[in-house]
């Protein structure tokens, strides 16, 4: 009440998860939005969220978007990424790839895993930034190095696909193998495809393709179901009924 402003924005967090007090959105938003205006690029971070899911406030895009560019100008690396999210959809704001890149970039540089993945996407498409894919491989594998499944696997179809990188299905099958044990559906989709070819150094093995074909299906994937569909009118790595 004092004005504190780490004070007010860890109270609002209190309201906002129902810790040590009832929850009630509403009245985090109340103390993130005068940690905000304090100039906290938390608080306005949070306060930005609030806006953009219309939790504990009325749902508003653009104020969100001019909550995350007042914390995004202080580097606060979540509220550049997610602006560059509204930039590259045109949520709350004018589609704009240019800017989603320049935001992204400010947020990859921050080793953000999830804006070095989509710098490599963005100059992988030549979507804001001229197509570069040896640059995009190049954030891919910051990403990836990092964890990032979406990274892991953007490796593993360059590597299996040979762009930008020579083509090698072994390093391909690698990243896909990291992807996939994250839970990865389309990773886990190709190393379905891995070893139904007998591919990247792995022999034939109709039962682990059928394997890993099950659990991106059981996720949802229409390729997987594809896939799997075909093993079992093939008869391949599944019992007759």
């Amino acid at each position: 009440k004092q004005g504190h402003v780490d004070a007010q924005n860890n109270l609002a967090v209190c309201y906002w998860k129902g810790t040590g007090v009832e929850q009630n959105a509403a009245k985090a938003v109340e103390w993130y939005l005068k940690a905000a205006e304090q100039g906290d690029a938390e608080a306005q971070t949070n306060l930005a969220n609030c806006y953009m899911h219309g939790t504990g406030v009325e749902q508003d895009a653009t104020k969100a978007v001019e909550w995350y560019l007042k914390a995004a100008e202080q580097g606060h690396a979540k509220a550049q990424y997610n602006l560059a999210v509204c930039y590259a959809n045109g949520t709350g704001v004018e589609q704009d790839a240019a800017k989603a890149v320049e935001w992204y970039l400010k947020t990859a540089e921050q080793e953000h895993a999830d804006a070095q993945n989509n710098m490599g996407v963005f100059y992988s498409s030549g979507m804001g930034v001229d197509k570069d894919v040896y640059l995009a491989i190049s954030w891919y594998e910051k990403s990836a190095e990092q964890g990032n499944p979406l990274a892991q696997a953007n490796m593993g179809y360059s590597f299996y696909d040979g762009e930008g990188v020579p083509q090698d299905k072994a390093q391909s099958l690698s990243w896909f193998s990291r992807a996939a044990d994250q839970g990865y559906i389309e990773a886990q989709m190709m190393m379905g495809v891995f070893y139904l070819n007998g591919e990247g150094g792995v022999d034939k093995d109709d039962e682990k393709a059928v394997e890993w074909f099950t659990k991106a299906s059981d996720e949802g994937l229409p390729e997987a179901k594809y896939n799997l569909g075909r093993c079992y009118y093939q008869g391949e790595g599944v019992a007759e009924d």
